[in-house]
């Protein structure tokens, strides 16, 4: 479930309303088509929330996996549901949080609080500092509006404002004065969303998760 939320962005509301005939095995695609809440099912926030997403090679085959151990993997079941309800729901979110979230990140040397939202936050960081095309990560975060995601992606330009000025003073400084440290706009530095992410400040960071919350309806 956390592999799931953190390689693909989903609200919390999304990730716990999957069924096994969400999940396209052979194209590798994920297709959100309801919301949970407080054991509520209802449409997805947005209609942009409901655009296929692609999944990666490694997590669907850790979600086939998951699927032939379950008890549960009939089409339209839960793909994460609770025996303790015989698989009628899923999992309450704020008691695996305790359990098992948490006390997983403390084992890992992490003391910061986290909830579920923090993967969606941790997913556009990436994104953005990975320097991924604006419109890739709207399609990426499903945002239903492109100002949703601008606001998000221009909380996290500073370094790529930064880099363009650089390159422009390369240009016009003596080589030997300069020591170039970033790539050209050709090419793409292997650890260009490290570099990325590691560069902005903690107030960059907070106004953009400040961005991203106001666009999630549960929290």
């Amino acid at each position: 479930m956390v592999l799931l939320a953190a390689t693909t962005g989903l609200r919390r509301s999304e990730l716990f309303a999957l069924k096994w005939n969400d999940i396209d095995f052979s194209n590798k695609t994920l297709n959100v088509s309801r919301a949970i809440y407080n054991r509520v099912v209802g449409n997805c926030k947005t209609e942009g929330s409901s655009r296929p997403l692609p999944l990666d090679r490694f997590v669907a085959k850790a979600l086939w996996s998951w699927k032939k151990q379950s008890d549960y993997s009939k089409p339209d079941d839960w793909v994460f549901a609770s025996p303790h309800g015989n698989g009628k729901m899923p999992y309450w979110p704020a008691i695996l949080l305790r359990r098992t979230v948490r006390p997983a990140a403390i084992r890992a040397g992490i003391t910061k609080w986290i909830g579920w939202h923090t993967f969606r936050h941790s997913y556009a960081t990436l994104l953005i500092g990975n320097g991924e095309n604006i419109k890739v990560v709207q399609e990426l975060m499903r945002h239903g509006s492109a100002r949703i995601t601008v606001d998000i992606y221009s909380q996290a330009r500073n370094p790529e404002k930064r880099a363009a000025q650089q390159r422009l003073v390369q240009m016009i400084l003596p080589e030997e004065q300069i020591r170039p440290v970033v790539a050209s706009s050709g090419s793409r530095p292997t650890q260009h969303y490290v570099d990325g992410v590691a560069e902005l400040s903690a107030a960059e960071l907070q106004m953009m998760w400040s961005a991203l919350d106001q666009e999630e309806l549960f929290m």
